[in-house]
């Protein structure tokens, strides 16, 4: 297995994790009578993730960006090993990306700022890096 792709295999590890941080978090705030409700509109008020705590809701938050950025991240490492173009500098950025990924789970439960913006960036940046490597 490439580089690449074990870090992406590990980023759906990181994904499952913060999952369960979310699920459990959830459950432990508003109960499973809300939680493994049907979640109809009409009974709970108003969405699950607006009842949470603000350290609980960006849990939340940031679960729900690492599916937006695992989106683009997936998209990297199908490239770059579709079309064998694995390098050393592909196989940073994924890791980078992934570090990256790790360390923003607590930055934005603890509300580091700017420091949690500043980590998504060097994720974002280093998935664009590989996209960019697969068209040169």
């Amino acid at each position: 297995m490439t580089p690449e792709l074990t870090a992406l295999a590990l980023a759906g590890l990181l994904q499952g994790v913060q999952y369960l941080l979310v699920s459990i978090t959830a459950n432990r705030e508003l109960g499973p009578a809300k939680t493994l409700s049907p979640r109809d509109p009409d009974r709970l008020g108003k969405p699950l993730a607006e009842q949470l705590s603000p350290r609980s809701g960006r849990l939340f938050r940031a679960m729900n960006n690492h599916f937006e950025a695992l989106i683009l991240f997936t998209l990297a490492v199908v490239v770059v090993t579709f079309v064998k173009i694995t390098t050393p500098f592909t196989a940073v950025c994924a890791y980078t990306y992934l570090g990256a990924r790790i360390l923003y789970v607590p930055a934005y439960w603890l509300g580091l700022v700017p420091w949690r913006s500043l980590i998504w960036s060097i994720g974002f940046l280093a998935t664009i890096g590989m996209i960019i490597a697969a068209l040169i």
